[in-house]
């Protein structure tokens, strides 16, 4: 059984601006979700499901859609701010989106295969699909069996400012024992560093795993984040800002020995538009990719 790719599409790039899912960086126009899509169809996957917001879905059919429908099954599913659990209601005070793992929930009408979960917006490189194409495609009867691509940290940074990763810790065997959200991630003197809660900065090795928001899971998934999203809700009415992040739930559900989550090594390079001073140098690394012919230029 071939697996999904999921892509959460939904948000909006509040610090770089606008709709970076439809930014056209790539030589011949290509967008960085075009390159995802691309290495995933090569390594094996078999469908592809993106969550977005229901008010650009003609746009994103337009200019997205289009290119792959041909190609491989392709699905859309909308994350909208009122689709609650029965007994929630929206606070009208609410803007921001609920986050994560609030769009993973909208695939489990269309999603009964094991399926991988990447941002729309990063570029995660061949390697990393490859390895979470191997890992998902033995999973075809499992349950309470994820995995994780582990980058390493010195891979991922910006040169425009801080960024936020998750930062893993691993048993013996390479599974996951717990996520840290570390918000303030960058070199400092050298050295790969992020802020503590005393405004400190602490440094780590190069090749420490952290979460880029590249995982693998089995339908079961569904059923954990249903259960867990309504304890979300209680805990947080009040909060407006709350989300619902997908290392919540895995932390929870690894703490708690529900599950196993196997941290996959990749070599692979991450980079994405954090900033938009992060552009130029996103076009400029896909124009060097083209060139030295990993990818073809037009890409499709």
């Amino acid at each position: 059984m071939k697996p999904t790719l999921f892509v959460l599409a939904a948000g909006m790039g509040s610090r770089y601006g606008g709709l970076k899912q439809l930014d056209g960086l790539g030589p011949g126009g290509e967008t960085i979700m075009d390159y995802s899509i691309y290495d995933a169809v090569n390594a094996g996957f078999g469908k592809l499901v993106f969550v977005i917001r229901k008010s650009f879905e003609n746009d994103f059919r337009e200019k997205i859609v289009s290119k792959y429908e041909k190609k491989i099954p392709v699905e859309l599913v909308f994350q909208e701010l009122d689709n609650l659990p029965e007994g929630f209601t929206l606070n009208p005070d609410r803007v921001k989106p609920w986050g994560t793992n609030h769009a993973v929930m909208m695939g489990k009408e269309v999603i009964h295969e094991p399926f991988a979960v990447i941002n729309a917006d990063d570029f995660y490189g061949r390697e990393s699909f490859k390895v979470l194409a191997d890992f998902l495609s033995e999973l075809a009867h499992s349950e309470n069996r994820y995995c994780m691509v582990g980058y390493r940290v010195g891979n991922t940074l910006s040169e425009s400012g801080t960024v936020a990763r998750g930062i893993c810790e691993t048993d013996v065997e390479g599974n996951l024992t717990g996520v840290v959200e570390r918000t303030q991630v960058m070199r400092v003197d050298g050295k790969v560093s992020y802020k503590d809660e005393n405004d400190k900065w602490v440094p780590i090795g190069d090749n420490t795993p952290v979460s880029m928001n590249m995982w693998g899971f089995t339908p079961d998934y569904f059923r954990y984040s249903d259960d867990y999203f309504v304890q979300f809700l209680k805990e947080n009415a009040g909060n407006i800002k709350a989300e619902f992040f997908i290392p919540l739930l895995v932390n929870n559900l690894t703490v708690s020995g529900k599950v196993t989550v196997k941290v996959l090594d990749t070599p692979s390079k991450w980079f994405g538009v954090t900033y938009a001073e992060d552009r130029p140098d996103v076009v400029a690394k896909l124009k060097d990719l083209a060139e030295s012919g990993v990818y073809p230029s037009p890409l499709w």
